[in-house]
């Protein structure tokens, strides 16, 4: 629009400008952005490290059959005032067909991938 003023205001609405009147919603200028990732920081109380490790395990392997789009590969244990110090609750290596391990860190045996009957790879039955 050119100018604010009622008289031309009252035209343009009315279409006695000579141009046709532009759509109300316009098309939004910025495309979309992708999905980015985010985090949930879920506390609760343990006796120990140990403890606190199963308790963690536990919810995510939990929330991963409710929510299966949760990375699960990405959970983390950390103390509550101490976040810098996360240690990874699962295995996450990568398999042949680009599956990850969904172990608990430091297993011993074979990787296994998600799912009932997940593939197996690596040196599992090496000393």
């Amino acid at each position: 629009m050119r100018d604010n003023r009622a008289a031309y205001w009252r035209r343009w609405m009315t279409g006695a400008s000579g141009g046709e009147q532009p759509p109300l919603v316009a098309p939004p200028r910025r495309q979309s952005r992708p999905d980015r990732h985010f985090t949930v920081h879920l506390g609760f109380t343990a006796a120990d490290l140990v403890t606190a490790r199963e308790v963690a395990v536990g919810y995510a392997e939990a929330l991963s059959v409710l929510r299966p789009e949760l990375a699960i590969g990405a959970s983390a244990l950390s103390p509550a005032d101490a976040w810098q110090r996360a240690e990874r609750l699962f295995c996450g290596a990568l398999g042949p067909d680009g599956e990850r391990c969904v172990d608990v860190a430091d297993h011993c045996g074979f990787h296994h991938g998600p799912g009932p009957g997940g593939l197996g790879w690596g040196d599992g039955d090496r000393g």
